[in-house]
């Protein structure tokens, strides 16, 4: 089997892993199967409604079809994904085997499953990289794998790959690089040389959890403890010895939905996540079936859920929120008809609006439909000017709607609604 037929029997399902920072739109995405505008990735944060984003998919459905480039591009597992600067890169995301000795029960390359198999040496995975890269076929590398002889050994296929990209073919672009359960601390500190990214799915917030969908793995000495390392090493080794000078961000995933996990157990280790291990991302993905696996039966999710449990991570990791602040139901679930920052504006705001001309960061950050970018606009502008009405704060990049039942503007409250769109 030639390299692009085992990267198009791997891209069927690499839908499992998020594409870098465009996962919010994931519910929009479930519902239609199409790609969001970038206006979607704008709002988002600060709270749609499932029939705004429903909106918007319609038109880009009616408004764009994909090129013939594209779709070669999706067959071979490559996608359009925003970096931690905002550019959009056309990134791989393989495996450098889908053969498996784990048997976690959501997962489609689970050991026993009945289906093809392919493996890349690491040699023959650079240099089919390369040939997209080279191409411009793709511009960034995510490179994970299925476990196949023991973590160990699967790491150092892993490096080793990472090692003739970066000294034989002199590759100085994008490369995230999954950790696998069961590696060593030296393997992870050799990963962060090489990596612009590493990451290990936790999965699920909890051992107990974990033991429903993954079974042989292991919470903490398997999972959360290389996510330590990272940190730790970040912490502990100069800078100058990560790749070209800083060492790689770091990320994990929790499947939602499957285990019988609240929303509260998710939010409370990403918070702990944020806090204490300094990740730049937790991605949530809401549980779709497998045939062919023990959880082939169990329902799907609501990519609603997920999309709840994302706006609400943002408000831990951007905002300044705290976990004791969210609008968890009495069953510890987010409630999927109102998004969480509204849902608090109207339980603290609404009596005391804030007044955009006074407020200091901390404070515009919590009002509806104003995010870090739409404060540091908001604060440079106040310097020389004053808000008097929403078109000054829309002009700014505020969602003025959205935040006008919370604010005073001049000491008054807004006057006028303006058109969302």
């Amino acid at each position: 089997m030639d390299a692009t037929a085992k990267f198009e029997l791997f891209a069927g399902y690499m839908n499992l892993e998020p594409a870098e920072e465009h996962s919010l739109a994931q519910p929009a995405q479930r519902l239609e199967r199409a790609a969001l505008p970038s206006s979607a990735y704008q709002r988002a944060p600060c709270g749609n409604s499932p029939a705004e984003l429903q909106r918007m998919v319609a038109e880009r459905r009616s408004s764009s079809r994909l090129t013939a480039s594209e779709v070669k591009k999706n067959s071979l597992g490559i996608t359009y994904a925003a970096m931690p600067g905002g550019k959009r890169i056309a990134l791989l995301k393989t495996l450098l085997t889908s053969a498996c000795e784990r048997n976690c029960f959501y997962c489609p390359f689970r050991a026993g499953r009945d289906f093809r198999r392919a493996t890349f040496r690491p040699d023959e995975m650079a240099h089919a990289f390369m040939q997209l890269y080279q191409s411009q076929t793709a511009e960034g590398f995510f490179l994970s794998s299925g476990i196949a002889g023991g973590g160990i050994r699967t790491q150092d296929h892993l490096i080793d790959t990472a090692e003739i990209l970066r000294r034989k073919h002199a590759y100085t672009g994008y490369l995230h690089l999954k950790i696998m359960p069961g590696a060593e601390r030296a393997q992870v500190e050799r990963m962060m040389q090489l990596a612009d990214r590493v990451s290990i799915n936790l999965e699920a917030p909890n051992a107990v959890r974990l033991a429903k969908l993954a079974p042989r793995k292991q919470f903490l000495e398997e999972l959360l403890r290389p996510l330590r390392w990272v940190e730790a090493i970040r912490r502990s080794q100069p800078y100058h010895l990560g790749w070209r000078g800083k060492w790689p961000s770091s990320v994990t995933q929790l499947v939602v939905g499957a285990a019988g996990e609240s929303d509260l157990e998710i939010m409370s280790v990403s918070a702990e996540l944020y806090k204490q291990l300094h990740l730049s991302r937790v991605y949530y993905s809401a549980f779709t079936p497998v045939i062919d696996t023990p959880l082939e039966n169990h329902p799907a999710e609501n990519p609603w859920r997920e999309f709840r449990l994302y706006q609400s991570s943002f408000l831990l990791r951007d905002y300044g929120f705290d976990l004791e602040e969210l609008p968890f139901t009495r069953a510890g679930n987010l409630p999927l008809e109102v998004d969480p920052k509204i849902a608090w504006a109207q339980q603290n705001l609404t009596e005391t609006p804030v007044e955009i001309n006074r407020a200091d960061r901390e404070t515009l950050l919590r009002v509806p439909g104003i995010g870090p970018q739409g404060v540091a606009e908001i604060l440079a502008t106040r310097r020389n000017t004053t808000f008097r009405n929403l078109r000054d704060l829309q002009k700014v990049g505020v969602l003025a709607n959205r935040a006008a039942p919370f604010i005073l503007l001049d000491g008054r409250r807004p006057a006028q609604q303006l058109s969302l769109w």
